[in-house]
């Protein structure tokens, strides 16, 4: 008997998730158990899912698929992580890749190519689209920089520093006795980087900072 490959798909686009769907199931050894459209979504399915593979989205709203790889790498080191990304997202690419992610294909890939990367990772190998290597070993070997979201590039410096802070895990009371600002201060500043992050606590927030800056 065949051993099914357990899949959930991360796209915020719907009909891509729906065309990957109809396209994997074609084969008899995938099955799409879940589908998220972004990635705090996948993080919230893959505990009760208990996916083999995640075809993961690199740009995507709430919580990108870098965050996401890193956050499930971390907690479900079971699951393998296969990007799914266009051309222009080689940087994120390599980020992801080190944070643990198995693999990386482009949208166009044929459908037959994506089952057979699905299968290779689910295996334990790496898949890496035809360039990728290079770039990723040339990104470690020069250790070059993250490339950050726009939204944390259009941080004050303030801001970034009570970003840290929180990822380092200090509270309000701690944040404002490091910066001397009053805990209201903070607050504020709390409060805004949520908003302006898009994040829904201050656990997302430290796995932003964590991901992206040196931390």
């Amino acid at each position: 008997m065949t051993n099914m490959i357990n899949i959930l798909l991360v796209d915020d686009q719907n009909l891509i998730r729906q065309g990957l769907k109809a396209l994997l199931e074609l084969e008899a050894d995938l099955q799409i158990v879940g589908e998220a459209e972004n990635g705090q979504v996948a993080i919230d399915l893959v505990p009760a899912l208990q996916p083999n593979v995640v075809l993961m989205d690199i740009r995507m709203p709430v919580m990108d698929g870098v965050m996401a790889t890193k956050e499930i790498c971390q907690r479900f080191p079971q699951v393998n992580i296969l990007i799914l990304t266009t051309f222009d997202d080689d940087a994120y690419v390599s980020t992801a890749i080190g944070h643990g992610a198995k693999g990386y294909l482009l949208k166009d890939t044929p459908s037959e190519e994506i089952a057979a990367a699905i299968r290779a990772v689910d295996r334990g190998y790496t898949h890496l689209a035809p360039g990728m290597m290079a770039k990723v070993m040339a990104g470690r070997a020069t250790e070059a920089e993250v490339v950050l979201p726009v939204e944390l590039q259009e941080l004050t410096p303030r801001e970034l520093e009570v970003l840290k802070l929180i990822a380092a895990g200090a509270n309000n009371k701690e944040i404002a006795q490091q910066l001397y600002i009053s805990e209201g201060t903070v607050k504020n500043h709390v409060t805004n980087l949520l908003s302006r992050l898009n994040l829904r606590d201050r656990t997302q927030a430290a796995i932003l900072a964590k991901t992206y800056l040196s931390i």
